[in-house]
């Protein structure tokens, strides 16, 4: 695990001292861009993690390997619950508080063929 966390700081730490950071919006772009690069490939490798052990259990002759299988098929469910719910609640506050990083509501594209809308 260590190994791991040293090789995603080595590869994210020039995106974040390169990135001239300006503000706390631009911040929070950049490691929302980092978030949104990583962890589909951290989402994989639970969801194989989970297969893996799934295959585990029902290939395992005795109770002891069964139930190690079934406690780390468990860890491996609430893993990806916790990720993906993680990751929702950050989609849900940047949206929120407007650090979605792209286009304002002001800046919304129209109809065709309607110049303005009067009110």
């Amino acid at each position: 695990m260590k190994k791991i966390i040293s090789i995603v700081s080595l590869y994210a730490f020039p995106l974040l001292t390169f990135a001239a950071v300006e503000s706390f919006e631009n911040l929070v772009g950049v490691i929302n861009e980092i978030l949104n690069k990583i962890l589909p490939i951290i989402i994989a490798i639970a969801v194989i993690y989970f297969v893996y052990n799934a295959l585990m259990y029902m290939i395992a002759a005795d109770e002891e390997r069964k139930g190690e299988a079934k406690s780390k098929m468990i860890y491996g469910i609430v893993a990806l619950f916790v990720m993906v719910s993680v990751w929702g609640l950050v989609e849900i506050l940047s949206g929120t508080f407007g650090f979605t990083g792209g286009e304002t509501p002001g800046d919304l594209p129209g109809l065709p063929g309607v110049t303005s809308v009067s009110v």
